[in-house]
């Protein structure tokens, strides 16, 4: 078998290893990628710093059944991932380190799961391209250095396509098949769509239909029994939660297992009320983006592909499985690009084992090789304009910094990142085009997760607003938030008080005005462009921007004295997290 164009230039001796050496040398490289950058940077918008609020909050309390931010529940997802956080907090008792580490972890075993895969179909060269090949691909890296839940759930369906895939092609492996039944459940109870690998059903029963020599003894009636090994897992967490709530019996509580169970499932996907895209947004928008180069390289290998489908049936069960998954989401109103990341790492084993004794085809490397040189140019030309305080780019910056030197620097990084493009095309001109974009993708990660989490890290939190408002709060004043963000809860020093995150802006208002007239030293931290029908924000107090708004501080000055009583007290005043952000 030829080399692989991907690998040709890795020595020998890297695929003479065992198989449990080189899985170690792919991990330790992989583990060097994502793990950079955790400990250097605090949560960013929009949902990291709610994960780790909660998750703070389970350790502080000792309540983990069920998520509470700020005080009050937080129905939006299950609570798995945020007890991942909240365990590692507890573990280290540093929750900048905590956040991060769970998607790096799931994500690395996501690797390894494909290299066994790809080990155990093929060989270990198949296994180590596609970990290379996963790794390629932008969106698994940025999941991965992220605290969305995205990560998560696609660690356990990858668990759980592992699980199906053991037992239908190199079984019958009932114990992997109920293993994967299981981590369903798991998926489930971390953010709903873990049924997802169960769709792998329907073209494997297509193709037992086409051909009975197929699937013998392991298409039985036995597995109509995976779905209660599901259903199992879901109700470890499930019913000890309708206990609870049922046990509390208040208006809050019963409004939480109503929204967790009704409104972020069914409701969520048949009628979404955010992110709302059309049909064809995931093959315009997020599979060219965020899965390249790999859709081209499908494209590059579309004639061995087809050949392989026929006598492999591992490749049209994965490609149906691919295109199932991406029809599911796209039949939802509400899409965002993170939703395919499940597909991902099969779409890395479908192309690994075609690249490993194919070439692609011959428009595939000279047009990966301009696109580098395109990109690599462009971004030191983005820098040089940054330089030069170019008027589109101070006009783009601006709701994030006015400081002409943060300008400047972010220049440097993206020039930075630009020529290391273009060294690596023409440092390794004789090396192939996806080996040469593969190194550029690296140096690029471990940059960002470096030098780009310093230059972020203050554009990304409101550290600089907490500050400024801090000077013109006495010692044991009160602090509170209109509209508040987590973020803000995060950084504040001082007790933190809000005003539910589920009331309408109206009651907030007015329950904020009520808790300054009844608290002695109270100071309220609005966003400029909200409406303040009980206050007045002539004389208050700017104390900055952050995440492109504007931040007033009001006293008692600026309150209206007309104001009506809310119609319901609600408030929330949780103390100082401390200092885990210094």
């Amino acid at each position: 078998m030829p080399a692989s164009p991907f690998v040709r230039h890795l020595p020998d001796t890297v695929f003479n290893l065992s198989r449990n050496q080189l899985l170690l040398l792919l991990l330790a490289f992989a583990a060097v990628v994502i793990f950079t950058g955790i400990g250097l940077r605090s949560p960013w918008p929009a949902d990291e710093p709610r994960f780790a609020e909660v998750a703070r909050e389970m350790v502080a309390s000792g309540q983990w059944l069920i998520p509470m931010r700020g005080g009050e529940f937080y129905p939006d997802k299950p609570p798995v991932f945020m007890w991942s956080i909240a365990f590692f907090y507890w573990l280290t008792g540093n929750l900048k380190i905590a956040f991060l580490l769970p998607n790096a972890l799931c994500s690395l075993l996501t690797l390894g799961l494909v290299f066994d895969l790809g080990t155990r179909l093929w060989n270990q060269r198949t296994g180590a391209i596609a970990v290379m090949l996963l790794m390629l691909a932008p969106q698994f890296v940025i999941q991965a250095q992220k605290a969305q839940i995205d990560a998560m759930v696609a660690c356990w369906i990858a668990v759980a396509c592992y699980g199906l895939i053991r037992h239908f092609f190199s079984g019958p492996a009932w114990g992997w098949y109920f293993v994967g039944w299981a981590f369903m459940g798991l998926g489930i109870i971390t953010k709903g769509v873990g049924f997802l690998p169960a769709l792998m059903l329907i073209p494997i029963v297509v193709m037992k239909l086409r051909d009975r020599a197929l699937f013998r003894g392991t298409l039985t009636w036995r597995c109509a029994l995976g779905p209660l090994a599901m259903l199992a897992v879901v109700a470890a967490w499930l019913i000890p939660m309708v206990l609870y709530v049922n046990n509390l019996g208040t208006e809050e509580a019963l409004a939480y297992r109503n929204n967790i169970l009704f409104k972020q499932t069914g409701e969520r996907y048949a009628d979404s009320w955010g992110h709302i895209q059309p049909w064809y947004y995931y093959l315009t928008s997020v599979i060219p983006s965020l899965w390249f180069p790999l859709p081209l390289l499908l494209l590059a290998l579309i004639r061995p592909l087809s050949e392989t489908a026929r006598y492999r049936p591992i490749i049209p069960v994965l490609l149906g499985w691919i295109a199932l998954v991406i029809v599911f989401f796209s039949l939802s109103p509400g899409k965002r690009g993170v939703y395919l990341l499940p597909a991902l790492p099969m779409l890395a084993l479908i192309l690994a084992p075609l690249l490993s004794s194919q070439k692609p085809a011959g428009w595939f490397p000279p047009l990966l090789t301009g696109v580098q040189l395109l990109l690599g140019i462009a971004l030191m030309a983005v820098g040089v304009l940054a330089w030069n305080d170019h008027p589109r780019l101070v006009e783009k910056v601006a709701d994030y910094s006015t400081d002409p030197a943060k300008l400047h620097e972010a220049g440097t990084f993206v020039f930075v990142i630009g020529l290391a493009w273009l060294i690596t095309l023409f440092g390794f001109w004789r090396s192939r085009a996806l080996g040469r974009l593969f190194l550029a993708m690296m140096i690029t990660w471990l940059l960002l997760g470096t030098w780009g989490y310093r230059i972020l890290e203050p554009l990304r939190t409101p550290r600089n607003v907490l500050a400024a408002a801090e000077q013109h709060i006495p010692p044991g004043g009160q602090l509170g938030m209109i509209d508040f963000r987590e973020q803000f809860l995060l950084f504040s020093k001082r007790d933190f008080t809000h005003f539910s995150f589920f009331t309408g802006r109206e009651q907030e208002n007015r329950n904020a005005w009520l808790w300054m007239s009844e608290t002695e030293d109270s100071y309220l931290l609005v966003a400029d462009q909200i409406e303040l029908p009980c206050f007045t924000k002539e004389g208050a107090i700017p104390v900055g921007t952050a995440h492109r708004d504007s931040y007033l501080l009001l006293t008692d000055e600026q309150m209206n004295p007309s104001c009506a009583p809310p119609d319901k007290v609600k408030r929330f005043t949780t103390p100082e997290p401390g200092s885990w952000q210094d």
